[in-house]
C-alpha cells in the first residue's frame, strides 16, 4: 500500500483553494533514490519515467507495476520531455547532449555541441508546439563525477538553447543567468520562465525564476524577475490550464499565478527537484523529491502536451 504522507497545505489566496479536492492527499510511492529528477508521463500505458542522476540510472513508476527500472546505465540522465510524436527527449549529463528515444527503443543524439564545442551537461527541456527543443546547460553533470563526468566548460558560460531538429541548427536564446536550470513556456507560449539556479548574483538569481518575451517564437526579449522561491530553490516547474506555475522549493511545491502571486503550498516531507501532471485525467501531480516520488490528485489539469 502506498504511504498516505499528507502533511498540510498552506494557502494566502482563495485560487489555491479551488485546487484541492476534499480528497487531495500527498502520497509517497517509492524511495531509494539520491537525487530524484525529471519526471515525465506517458498516457499509453499510464506510468511515468524520472532520472535517479547519481545513480546513473532511470526508473519507471506505474500504480498496478510499482517501481522497476527503465534504463540502467542512464549516461547520468536529468530532464526530459516529450516530442509532438511521443518521442522522449533527454537531457544527458554524462554525454553532455540532448537524446530522443525512438519507438525501437534506440537513441538519437539530437546535440552535444555549440560550433564543434560540448555542451555542459544539458539539464532540463521543453519542446514548443512548433516542434523545437528548448533546453538549460549549467555546469552540474561536469563539477565533478557525482552527476556526470567531472570536466572543464568548453563554451566557458551558461546558456539557455534553441535547436531545431528540422534544420539541425542550435542557437543561443538567453546569455544573462549565471546557471540557468528549469524552464517552461506558458500556455500562449508568449512567454518563456527560466529559473536560475546560480550563486554569483544573489541580489538577481538563485532563488528566482525570471520571464522573458518570446520574440517572433524564435528568441527572447530581456529577462525580468518573475517571482523570488523560498525556502531552497526552484529547480524546475510545470503550468496548469489556469496558467499557474507549479514549482519545486525545499519545503514543498510552491503555486504561483500569472501575476506572480503565491497562491499556496503543497508541503512535501524532503526537497523536490520538479513536478509533472499525469495520470488519465491529467489532474495527478507527480512530484520528483531528493530519494522519492510522491504524487496528489488535484482540482486542476495540467498544461504540457502530449
Amino acid at each position: 500500500m502506498p504511504d498516505t504522507t499528507h502533511k498540510d497545505f498552506e494557502s494566502f489566496d482563495p485560487r489555491f483553494d479551488d485546487l484541492l479536492l476534499p480528497t487531495s492527499k500527498l502520497v509517497k510511492h517509492w524511495t531509494g533514490s539520491i537525487w530524484a529528477e525529471g519526471p515525465v508521463y506517458f498516457s499509453e500505458g499510464d506510468y511515468l519515467l524520472f532520472s535517479d542522476i547519481p545513480n546513473n540510472r532511470m526508473m519507471r513508476w506505474n500504480d498496478a507495476e510499482g517501481m522497476s527500472v527503465f534504463r540502467e546505465p542512464a549516461n547520468f540522465t536529468n530532464g526530459h520531455t516529450r516530442d509532438l510524436e511521443g518521442r522522449l527527449i533527454s537531457c544527458e549529463h554524462g554525454g553532455r547532449r540532448v537524446t530522443r528515444t525512438e519507438a525501437d527503443g534506440s537513441i538519437t543524439v539530437l546535440v552535444d555541441n555549440l560550433e564543434g564545442k560540448k555542451l555542459n551537461s544539458p539539464n532540463d527541456v521543453v519542446v514548443k508546439s512548433d516542434g523545437t527543443i528548448w533546453f538549460t546547460d549549467p555546469p552540474y553533470g561536469i563539477l565533478s563525477n557525482h552527476e556526470g563526468y567531472k570536466a572543464d566548460s568548453e563554451l566557458g558560460h551558461c546558456y539557455v538553447f534553441r535547436f531545431d531538429p528540422k534544420t539541425q541548427t542550435l542557437s543561443i536564446v538567453a546569455k544573462d543567468r549565471d546557471k540557468p536550470n528549469g524552464l517552461a513556456f506558458n500556455l500562449d507560449e508568449s512567454i518563456l520562465y527560466v529559473s536560475d539556479t546560480g550563486l554569483s548574483h544573489k541580489e538577481n538569481g538563485w532563488h528566482h525564476i525570471f520571464a522573458y518575451d518570446v520574440i517572433d517564437g524564435t528568441s527572447l526579449g530581456e529577462s525580468s524577475i518573475f517571482a523570488e522561491v523560498n525556502p531552497g530553490v526552484s529547480d524546475g516547474f510545470r503550468f496548469d490550464n489556469n496558467g499557474y506555475i507549479f514549482t519545486s522549493s525545499a519545503d514543498s511545491i510552491q503555486v504561483y499565478s500569472t501575476d506572480a502571486k503565491l497562491l499556496g503550498k503543497i508541503y512535501v516531507p524532503e526537497p523536490s527537484a520538479n513536478c509533472t501532471f499525469g495520470g488519465p485525467e491529467k489532474n495527478r501531480l507527480y512530484i520528483t523529491a531528493t530519494s522519492s516520488l510522491y504524487s496528489i490528485t488535484l482540482n486542476t489539469t495540467g498544461a504540457q502536451h502530449p
